[in-house]
């Protein structure tokens, strides 16, 4: 367990180059599978998940050379070999469902890990999975301990429509259409910006998709598929994230960010709050002339609302770092998760500040900002955009915090803490058996 000890009050000041999206790097890793030919990019964050795909890869026999440095990583899958009985995929990392297609594709079988108490692959995860492999005409077996997933032959192409827009099943059938020989049509895709750049990864590598940023994609499939060089862009979360530190501390923050196009949204969203938002040469800053301040709607008896949903609308992960923002700016706001039950239990921890939230079911909640807070002690759930924002608060708040069970934000952002010194704060790892 690694907690994050902070000394709040100082305003963040500097410059910062984000890492690429992990909902991007992992998918396109996946991906690369599908080819024998080699492979460059350039970007790939140093975290957890992508060490133990690259494991995987060696233990396949595929030749890997990555430098954490600079984030540069070649791939070549030439002498990539996989057996059943031998190989598995971990349970414990969900990303690992992605590397079901290529295998099907190359080898004909895929086996998962499986927990049978149903806990990280449980039914409810599996089942929209499931669903594409055997459209695919893929089969699947619950073996002992593991889900065995296998194609009697070539993975022929369909149509879909999903029950939801789910990203790691969009992909899925994505890597499926690009492996069968014909077109599959998917309505109901996700499209989040991540999503888009895994999908410009597969048109570099000779994939033709039709609908990429659209609820409808249609995947010309069965082609040779080649090698090349691909660049990540910045991960729009990590640059939402440091412009929201600046914005609460009182800061001034700039962020690389060569895709501002994804950012209208988030940007008015910002303004909510009294922090206005520049792009200019490929760097973002948030620009906050007074106290953070909810704004008043023009229909004056609601309160100001966050309504977080899929792609377009705005992001589910970002919402903990706008209720941080809701709860330093004087009035009142409604923050509502359209997605996943239960998803605000965390904001208990906030009253530890002395922050006021009421929660008003399990999807919504209002901040009565601009109380004054005090330094505390807060523990946070295994939720990556959480933790951070119990940090951003704490780092709002002149004194001493500690964020425990922070450990999730390594997950995505692999110099959080350096990058954060860098702009002035004093922020230390701290561990505990």
């Amino acid at each position: 367990m690694s907690n994050l000890i902070v000394h709040g009050g100082t305003p963040l000041r500097g410059r910062i180059i984000p890492s690429a999206n992990k909902n991007a790097v992992l998918p396109v890793l996946c991906a690369t599978l599908l080819t024998g030919e080699p492979l460059r990019l350039h970007g790939v964050p140093d975290i957890t998940d992508v060490r133990k795909i690259l494991d995987i890869f060696r233990t396949l026999g595929s030749e890997v050379r990555m430098d954490h440095e600079s984030g540069t990583l070649e791939l070549h899958h030439r002498a990539t070999t996989f057996d059943a009985a031998l190989h598995r995929l971990p349970e414990e990392m969900r990303s690992s469902i992605m590397l079901v297609p290529p295998l099907l594709a190359r080898f004909g079988v895929a086996r998962l890990e499986d927990n049978v108490k149903g806990c990280t692959l449980g039914v409810r995860e599996i089942d929209p999975h499931v669903e594409v492999f055997q459209r695919f005409g893929g089969q699947v077996e619950r073996t002992e301990g593991s889900l065995l997933v296998y194609a009697p032959g070539r993975l022929t192409p369909t149509d879909h429509w999903l029950d939801y827009a789910s990203v790691t099943t969009t992909e899925n059938f994505v890597l499926c259409a690009a492996a069968a020989g014909g077109t599959s049509t998917l309505t109901n895709a996700a499209s989040e910006p991540h999503v888009q750049e895994f999908c410009r990864f597969m048109a570099m590598i000779g994939v033709r998709i039709e609908g990429m940023g659209t609820s409808r994609l249609t995947v010309h499939g069965g082609g040779t598929l080649g090698g090349g060089e691909f660049r990540f862009d910045e991960d729009f979360h990590e640059i939402t994230t440091f412009l929201a530190l600046g914005a609460i501390t009182g800061g001034d923050v700039v962020v690389r960010n060569s895709a501002p196009g994804n950012f209208p949204l988030i940007d008015r969203t910002f303004a909510k709050f009294g922090v206005q938002i520049e792009h200019a040469d490929g760097w973002s800053r948030a620009i906050r002339s007074g106290p953070l301040k909810v704004q008043t709607p023009f229909t004056s008896n609601v309160l100001t609302k966050v309504e977080a949903a899929p792609w377009p609308y705005f992001p589910v992960d970002l919402l903990p770092i706008f209720i941080a923002l809701g709860v330093r700016a004087q009035g009142n706001a409604m923050f509502w998760n359209k997605v996943y039950d239960g998803a605000l239990g965390w904001t208990g921890e906030l009253s530890k500040f002395g922050a006021h939230v009421f929660s008003s079911d399990p999807h919504r909640l209002i901040t009565f900002g601009g109380h004054a807070l005090t330094p505390a002690v807060v523990e946070s759930p295994y939720i990556i955009r959480v933790a951070i924002a119990l940090f951003m608060v704490a780092a709002s708040i002149e004194g001493k915090s500690e964020i425990r069970n922070a450990t999730p934000i390594r997950r995505a952002h692999p110099r959080f803490v350096e990058n954060l010194r860098s702009l002035g704060v004093q922020v230390e790892w701290t561990s505990e058996e």
